[in-house]
């Protein structure tokens, strides 16, 4: 069965307990992901909120009023499979993290970039070993082996689960250390608005248009609903 068929066809979502997890039913039928493998989840709260997302479908099913479902089917079909390349993959970010790349001014930017920056910077360094070298512009910066090393223990350590909400946080920050701190459950509002520094005042310069806007504003609500699946992958 596969979820992403295009008209309703179950009366009621429910979860269920199951030795590998919970599992959320559709008329006691089991829910599967686009490569069939069956929706079992770590937490039951997680798994509510999936079927929540279910029961709230109308006539036809709306894939991006989905989130929570569509999380798990990337970890069951995409990580799970793929771990060490996610890992890597994620772990790569470390190499050119937003965060190291700091303008040569004017002073009004490099001082916002270091009041956000920095703080996260030296958590990094504190909590993995993570030691970053600065930079200006977009000058390249080889980092040392051993803070490359740490970052990526730190990546390798989460679980499949915890991997996608990392990658979310990553993608969208285009940060590692930023999304290493989301899933350290920092604040999320303040860690995107710390990924949007440069953009935000190059737009306090220039402008943003409507469709930007829009644009800047789903990436955002992208990255606040990892952090809403992460509490609900983590209560368990």
């Amino acid at each position: 069965m596969s979820e992403w068929s295009p008209k309703r066809f179950w009366t009621d979502a429910t979860v269920e307990a199951v030795p590998r997890g919970h599992a959320v039913r559709l008329d006691g039928r089991s829910v599967r992901t686009p490569l069939k493998t069956e929706l079992v989840v770590p937490s039951a709260a997680l798994a509510e909120g999936i079927a929540s997302e279910w029961r709230a479908q109308k006539e036809r099913i709306d894939p991006l009023s989905m989130p929570l479902t569509r999380a798990a089917n990337a970890t069951l079909d995409k990580v799970v499979p793929q771990r060490a390349e996610v890992v890597t993959g994620l772990s790569e970010y470390g190499g050119s993290d937003l965060l190291c790349y700091r303008a040569p001014g004017p002073g009004s930017l490099t001082a916002r970039q270091a009041a956000a920056w920095d703080p996260l910077l030296a958590w990094a360094a504190t909590e993995f070993g993570a030691r970053l070298v600065l930079t200006e512009g977009v000058v390249p910066v080889s980092q040392p082996d051993a803070t490359l090393d740490a970052l990526r223990r730190r990546v390798a350590a989460l679980s499949d689960w915890e991997l996608t909400a990392l990658s979310e946080f990553v993608s969208l920050s285009g940060s590692l250390v930023i999304g290493l701190a989301a899933m350290d459950r920092q604040d999320v509002e303040g860690l995107w608005a710390a990924s949007r520094i440069d953009e935000d005042w190059q737009a306090e310069q220039w402008g943003l248009d409507a469709e930007e806007a829009e644009r800047i504003a789903a990436r955002r609500a992208a990255f606040l609903q990892a952090a809403v699946y992460l509490g609900l992958l983590n209560d368990v």
